[in-house]
């Protein structure tokens, strides 16, 4: 009988209910669990967890059973607020739940063959009336204007609800006018909503009282993101605003303080910040008790999005413009500018500087250091750290030029070598380019939190980040240790050296970050550092912002229909021409890897005009995320994973790079693609080499021109050493670069 029991309760097991994935995620958060202290308790990997948050997959037996318990436990300690079926994925907080005086009707998505229904309510002031997503409409006389019907807006995942009331209507809305004269709030998720404001400041007032546009903070101590208006040039028209900046207005990034609109907005008592009414403008007042009066402008005909980045979203229709930055705003965060901005906004954004303490004896909480953030006071970098002019570099000469022994260079590859004689044997040169690099290289990090000490002859510490002034010459690369007691023998002539730049041979002491040194220790050779700048106060700070861009590349390419595992074969046939099926997603792609390598660029931001000389300092340096140690320290690992899948590959096949340049490298081989030279046995890679993947790390197919080319390109400009894998992606060469 006892085990009939147990055939039942494995029955009943297999059924356990759970909570929605919203729901699940909320509750592990609210305990402060991460996802891996979840998996590595259910012994599961840490994408299974995170496809059950996700709503992807569902937990099986055993799983299943002990996964409800968990989430059974954690309800009776978190308990769900009475209106937490509306919430986004953080906890409630009581600013969260704060209701609009005066609700704003949504739009609901037509069925098929359903005639539009106009809804109408009456406010105190207007009547706003939200127009159905599937009505036709022009924003000005054009024949490319036309809207994604509500399928297709919500594939993205950026459905206009699910924030709770609050932000029910989305992050942001697009503004234009349409050829009735009406003002129209294009929302994610396919919602329109007519604007009844009659200038710029009763925009903001409606978009702060009744438009429900925002987004719930990404961490417990943090802020709700502001609502983000995007201005057409039909709205900018409306509003009394420039459709394009002159000159003048463009290099200072403003238009001038006289403006008739910015007196306007000083008379209604809103405020500017600091850099004025530009592409990205805040609009603001005082913050009363805990809630922000706040809202951002982005101003596409003034070049807010730049073309690098956003391709042709400036010119795209209102709704495919809603839809696409709606889809990054989800994923990502919504924007706060350029994507080098949001990429850093999204480091403070995950990891606040302050957090409310604990009540004191009489009740009242007070603001303390978040621990894991990098604080609210900004640190001095160490002096090999400083880039030139800096203020801690003012005792120097004038036109000093600092080597390798005075100052830390850790940069990305730009390396390239004649071709053997047995490569130009071959037919083809075939570029392989890292997936996210320098995002895969802050993955799991350790790098400073705080201030540097300065440390004479210390005993190296691979786990200990800062930046160490140590002789690597020594080092040779035709025999290293490619495993445990292990070694290979390689032909150092045909590689680049793992501690600089150009793949030079260092001539003697230089600064090095933690994983270049970590580096030379692991191919089997001693390192006696003179001196270092170490931090002790240190953690994993960007684990979080990976993951969120991970997710959000990972989740975006899905869409475009390349997924994760996939094998090798399928992975290059759905890459060939993903670009082509979703042209907005594809922008949205190109967003989030600007938004890494962007928001790694800003930590080191030099200065960017305003009157600037040598030895003073800049705006910037007043910020706590000004850490060229931490910029130095991923770019330092991103190049050391290269150079040790680099390593793997030439040891077991024999086969060496041609070129590299950042995260591409180029190879002679006898077929087309990759797997012409990548070796796979039975579907799998090479360990610790190149794989083939969608994934953070992994290597996709960047292009193949034919030996002839190469040699042609390099005779015509008289360069042997010109680096192909500036060209590999379509052969077109029209002068020699200088790499800048």
């Amino acid at each position: 009988m006892s085990e009939l029991f147990d055939r039942v309760d494995a029955l009943l097991a297999s059924r356990a209910p759970l909570p929605p994935p919203e729901e699940r995620r909320r509750l592990r958060k609210a305990h402060g669990l991460t996802i891996d202290e979840i998996a590595t308790a259910l012994q599961v990997r840490r994408a299974t967890v995170s496809g059950w948050e996700a709503g992807k997959t569902e937990p099986r037996p055993p799983e299943r059973d002990a996964y409800a318990r968990l989430l059974d436990g954690l309800s009776e300690l978190y308990p769900a607020p009475a209106d937490a079926g509306t919430q986004g994925e953080d906890t409630a907080t009581p600013e969260t739940l704060t209701t609009p005086a005066t609700p704003v009707p949504k739009a609901r998505p037509l069925s098929t063959g359903q005639e539009p229904e106009a809804v109408t309510t009456t406010t105190a002031e207007n009547t706003t009336r939200s127009r159905p997503a599937a009505a036709p409409y022009t924003t000005r006389p054009s024949t490319t204007s036309r809207r994604p019907d509500a399928r297709r807006a919500a594939q993205a995942g950026t459905p206009a609800g699910g924030a709770g009331p609050r932000f029910e209507n989305g992050p942001l809305a697009v503004v234009d006018v349409d050829t009735e004269g009406q003002v129209l709030a294009y929302c994610t998720g396919g919602l329109v909503l007519d604007v009844p404001a009659k200038s710029l400041s009763a925009l903001v007032d409606w978009t702060l009282r009744e438009a429900k546009l925002g987004q719930p903070r990404l961490s417990g101590p943090g802020k709700d993101a502001d609502p983000l208006l995007v201005l057409t040039e039909a709205a900018l028209e409306r509003y009394g605003l420039p459709v394009a900046l002159t000159d003048e207005e463009r290099l200072a990034g403003r238009i001038p303080e006289g403006h008739k609109v910015v007196k306007q907005l000083t008379r209604a008592e809103w405020k500017l910040t600091k850099r004025g009414f530009g592409p990205w403008a805040r609009i603001y007042r005082p913050a009363r008790g805990g809630e922000r009066n706040c809202v951002q402008l982005c101003i596409p005909s003034w070049h807010a999005l730049d073309l690098r980045h956003w391709g042709h979203a400036a010119q795209l229709p209102p709704a495919d413009l809603a839809r696409t930055l709606g889809v990054y705003a989800s994923r990502v965060m919504t924007p706060r500018g350029s994507t080098a901005v949001t990429g850093l906004e999204l480091m403070t954004a995950l990891h606040p500087p302050t957090r409310a303490s604990e009540p004191d004896a009489t009740g009242k909480r007070h603001s303390e250091h978040n621990p894991g953030s990098l604080g609210k006071d900004p640190v001095d970098c160490a002096p090999c750290e400083a880039p030139d002019g800096h203020p801690l570099l003012t005792d120097l000469p004038r036109f000093h030029v600092r080597g390798p022994g005075e100052k830390l260079f850790e940069e990305a590859y730009d390396w390239a070598r004649p071709m053997t004689d047995d490569e130009c044997t071959l037919r083809y040169l075939v570029g392989i380019d890292v997936n996210m690099a320098f995002a895969a290289g802050a993955n799991g990090l350790v790098v400073g939190l705080g201030a540097p000490e300065h440390v004479k002859a210390p005993v190296f510490d691979a786990k200990l980040p800062g930046s160490w002034l140590v002789d690597l010459s020594h080092v040779d690369l035709s025999r290293v240790k490619v495993g445990k007691d292990k070694w290979a023998e390689l032909d150092a002539s045909l590689l680049p050296s793992p501690f600089t730049p150009k793949g030079e041979r260092p001539e003697g002491p230089a600064w090095y970050a933690t994983p270049t040194v970590a580096y030379a220790a692991e191919l089997g050779y001693e390192v006696r550092p003179l001196e270092a700048y170490v931090r002790y106060d240190n953690g994993r700070y960007l684990d979080d912002w990976y993951n969120r861009l991970r997710d959000a590349y990972l989740a975006t390419m899905a869409d475009l229909g390349v997924h994760a595992d996939m094998d090798p074969a399928d992975f290059l046939t759905a890459m060939d021409g993903y670009k082509e099926r979703d042209p907005q997603l594809t922008i949205v792609v190109s967003a989030i890897k600007a938004t890494v390598k962007g928001g790694l660029g800003k930590l080191r931001e030099r200065p960017r005009g305003e009157g600037w000389r040598p030895g003073q300092p800049w705006r910037a340096l007043a910020r706590p995320t000004w850490r060229p140690d931490i910029r130095a320290a991923v770019i330092s690992r991103t190049r050391i994973n290269l150079h040790r899948k680099i390593v793997k590959h030439a040891a077991f096949t024999g086969q060496y790079p041609v070129a590299i340049l950042s995260d591409c490298v180029v190879y002679a081989a006898g077929g087309t693609g990759p797997l012409d030279f990548l070796p796979y046995r039975d579907g799998r890679p090479l360990p610790g080499g190149f794989k083939l993947g969608v994934n953070p790390g992994l290597v996709k197919h960047e292009g193949t021109q034919s030996v002839l080319w190469g040699e042609e390109v390099r005779e015509r400009f008289d360069a042997p050493e010109l680096n192909l894998a500036r060209y590999i992606k379509d052969g077109t060469v029209t002068d020699i670069d200088n790499g800048e």
